[in-house]
């Protein structure tokens, strides 16, 4: 169905501001059987313009806003669109959105902007009772109910001229607004008229353009006559007074021109309107020698500014010609650094040769290295040979006693000492010096039993080297010089 595809469009809007009398729903019945298609037949009078997002729906009486709908179709348009014509429309809803309960429900006409537009009288969807029921009355309640429907007749007809008079009130509104569009044409030729005014006064002003223009060029050849004028006044320039005093001259003879005028006026009527203009060109030169005058002014002043300015900007050049010469000692002062800085790069290249020296140098530590590891080897076998002597020594019955006095850590003898590794050939003096030797430093003369931890002896050994933290390259300890050599050489990489 249509309102399974787009919602219609709502509004918030209450009840006092929807106008119900714009659609007139007709032939609406109390009651609509459930399970079958309702036709809704309604009417569209001339005070509204159906558009394509108008819609019907069906309300449950109480309803407050456009929104609380039960189901709605789309209004179709009318074939014809004629404003003065009245437009019967009918809607078909089908059975299966139809409220299946029996409440009072109604039809309401809503326009694309969520407006009632009309409504109809209240509805139920039920069966209509076939059997009638027979009402016992009294007379008095009889003519209690003539009563009421006489009141209710008068109401009926007071509502009627209500009625009437808002017909005819809104007749009148749209008299007023026949009136205003007319008025609103009228306007808008007036405004047309205005804007031909406008071009004619626009054309007008071009031409008075064209004769300023002529003006200009007449001023233009008295300023070429003032040139000289404006000379004899840049000679006077140093002297003010001197400057007011040929301006009150130019005056005197201004007046005297003013006067051969009205001399010509006289002796010429017919001249009028030239000597007219010739006052009027007067004024314009005496306005224009005000002007000259002002700008003596402000050209004296002008030459004072510059003067100020001239004096402050040699005392900037002083001041440039000061800095120039400091920083010409700046220079001759950093020409002697740069001297020095290049006898310490050749004293840095030469450097290099000494970090060749080191390369080298290394090179032989790497090789003496490898010399070291092979005579470790040749010690794992020299400690295998002794603990081959300790088992057969065991086996002697002097054994425990030398065992008990030997010490866990002694030092190697004198005449050994000059050996890196000591002397691993050399013919033990005492059982207790057999078992002292087999794990030595092998950079100082200090020896550990052979049960000792790996750990400790490490820790030992690694005291006596230094370790460079880029490479991971050792020296031994005595070495301390090489191994800052070499840590300057990663520096200068």
């Amino acid at each position: 169905m249509d309102e399974n595809v787009d919602e219609p469009p709502t509004s918030a809007i209450l009840l006092d501001s929807c106008h119900f009398s714009q659609v007139i729903f007709t032939n609406v019945e109390k009651y609509y059987m459930p399970g079958g298609d309702v036709i809704c037949y309604y009417t569209l009078t001339k005070n509204i313009t159906p558009r394509r997002k108008d819609w019907v729906g069906i309300f449950r009486v109480g309803w407050k806003t456009t929104r609380e709908y039960y189901t709605f179709m789309w209004a179709p348009l009318p074939s014809s669109l004629d404003s003065d014509a009245v437009l019967q429309q009918e809607v078909q809803f089908k059975a299966y959105y139809l409220p299946k309960d029996d409440e009072y429900y109604q039809f309401c006409y809503v326009d694309q902007d969520g407006v009632v537009r009309g409504a109809s009288v209240p509805f139920q969807f039920r069966a209509e009772a076939e059997d009638d029921i027979l009402v016992v009355t009294t007379q008095g309640e009889v003519e209690e109910i003539e009563q009421q429907n006489k009141d209710l007749l008068k109401e009926n007809q007071q509502l009627k001229e209500s009625c009437k008079s808002l017909q005819k009130q809104n007749m009148d509104l749209q008299e007023k607004l026949r009136k205003a569009q007319e008025k609103m044409k009228q306007l808008e030729g007036e405004v047309c008229f205005l804007q031909t005014e406008s071009l004619k006064l626009q054309s007008a002003l071009d031409q008075q353009a064209a004769e300023l223009t002529a003006v200009q060029i007449d001023l233009a050849s008295i300023k070429e006559k003032n040139m000289d004028l404006g000379k004899e006044n840049q000679e006077l320039r140093s002297d003010l007074d001197s400057l007011r005093g040929s301006s009150e001259k130019l005056e005197l003879e201004l007046n005297s021109l003013g006067e051969k005028n009205r001399h010509l006026k006289e002796q010429n009527a017919c001249r009028d309107a030239e000597l007219h203009q010739l006052k009027e060109q007067s004024q314009s030169i005496s306005s224009e020698k005000e002007q000259l005058g002002n700008r003596l002014k402000t050209t004296l002043d002008q030459m004072d500014q510059l003067q100020s300015q001239v004096l402050s900007q040699e005392k900037e050049i002083e001041n440039l010609v000061r800095m120039d010469r400091d920083k010409t000692e700046q220079l001759e002062h950093l020409e002697k650094e740069k001297q020095q800085l290049h006898i310490t790069l050749v004293e840095q290249f030469q450097s290099q040769d000494l970090t060749k020296e080191l390369e080298e140098k290394n090179h032989l530590f790497q090789i003496l290295q490898r010399k070291k590891n092979e005579l470790d080897e040749e010690n794992q076998l020299l400690k295998q040979e002794n603990s081959d002597l300790l088992r057969r020594l065991s086996a002697l019955p002097d054994y425990s006693s030398f065992a008990a006095a030997s010490p866990m850590y002694v030092q190697v003898p004198p005449e050994d000492a000059g050996l890196v590794f000591g002397n691993p050939y050399a013919s033990p003096k005492t059982s207790a010096e057999n078992m002292s030797s087999l794990k030595k430093c092998p950079w100082c003369i200090a020896s550990f039993p052979e049960d000792i931890e790996e750990s400790q002896y490490a820790v030992h050994v690694r005291s006596h080297l230094l370790e460079c933290p880029i490479c991971s390259q050792t020296f031994e300890e005595s070495n301390k010089q090489v191994y800052e050599d070499h840590l300057f050489c990663h520096d200068l990489e």
